[in-house]
């Protein structure tokens, strides 16, 4: 599964662990320390802005060039665009310069730090147990803008490329905004196919809306029912799957992309042997 539904919200499991984790990590820290007097709520909460400034920062100086001329874009983090490994190891060596200073919080600040570290790494672990028997392309019907039947292994097998797969609806604010970019994306990538598959919209509402914003864009197709989002188990919109070109999911983004968090995305693709283009890293 890609995301949860929260209510009326909907997030990537990549963006729920953190704060699965902050919340245990706080949950440990308070018990313990309400025992020996001492208070760990702030400490680790500062510890979470440290790694999450970081993380920002690293991501945005490795895709500059995504960035330039939307210097707003560096400070919407909605994209999703964090680098996870610099931001962890800022609030590692941040937390052991803090538990090196301050031997009174040892102890709960330690026991918290493990006690989220280990939450993160066990559910993030049987999740992807879980995704490894869904990372094959669904098999699920479609329908062209004309009305003609159609699949993903048949776009995919047309082309022989790696896949880029958009689910969005008109009604989706964050899948307006991000449109244009995957527009751009599929004109600079030639070898890599994008899909745009529309969540339980008419053809005609489709095309009214590509004809309001002057949109080109190839393989639109309709999912009337959805069953796409079910099969792969996205709840919320927009989100993009990555598929190389043996059919194998090998990336995915719940939310809005930015060019910065494509540029990600296509850089997996980069690995296996496709040219990222103005993309790359």
């Amino acid at each position: 599964m890609l995301s949860v539904s929260i209510g009326p919200f909907a997030t990537s499991f990549d963006r729920l662990l953190p704060v699965v984790a902050v919340i245990v990590a706080l949950t440990v820290g308070a018990l313990l320390g309400r025992r020996r007097g001492v208070a760990t709520g702030g400490t680790l909460l500062n510890l979470v802005w440290i790694g999450i400034v970081v993380a920002r920062i690293s991501f945005v100086l490795r895709y500059a060039d995504e960035y330039r001329g939307d210097w707003l874009g560096v400070l919407d983090i909605r994209d999703g665009g964090f680098d996870v490994v610099s931001g962890l190891a800022a609030t590692l060596v941040a937390a052991a310069w803090i538990l090196w200073r301050t031997p009174a919080v040892r102890k709960p600040l330690g026991a918290a730090l493990l006690a989220g570290g280990l939450s993160w790494g066990s559910i993030a672990g049987v999740v992807t147990l879980i995704d490894t028997q869904s990372r094959a392309m669904p098999q699920v019907a479609l329908q062209t803008l004309g009305g003609t039947r159609t699949d993903l292994q048949t776009l995919s097998a047309n082309t022989g490329q790696p896949m880029v797969i958009n689910l969005w609806a008109t009604w989706c604010p964050p899948c307006r905004r991000e449109m244009p970019v995957l527009e751009a994306a599929q004109q600079e990538h030639p070898d890599i196919t994008f899909v745009f598959a529309n969540q339980g919209e008419g053809a005609a509402q489709i095309q009214q809306f590509i004809d309001q914003f002057s949109l080109t864009l190839d393989n639109v197709v309709l999912d009337r029912g959805g069953a796409l989002g079910r099969t792969v188990g996205s709840m919320g919109l927009p989100t993009t799957l990555f598929y190389d070109a043996d059919g194998r999911l090998i990336n995915s983004h719940t939310g809005e992309l930015s060019r910065a968090t494509l540029a990600r995305g296509l850089r997996r693709f980069a690995s296996r042997g496709t040219n990222e283009g103005s993309f790359e890293d």
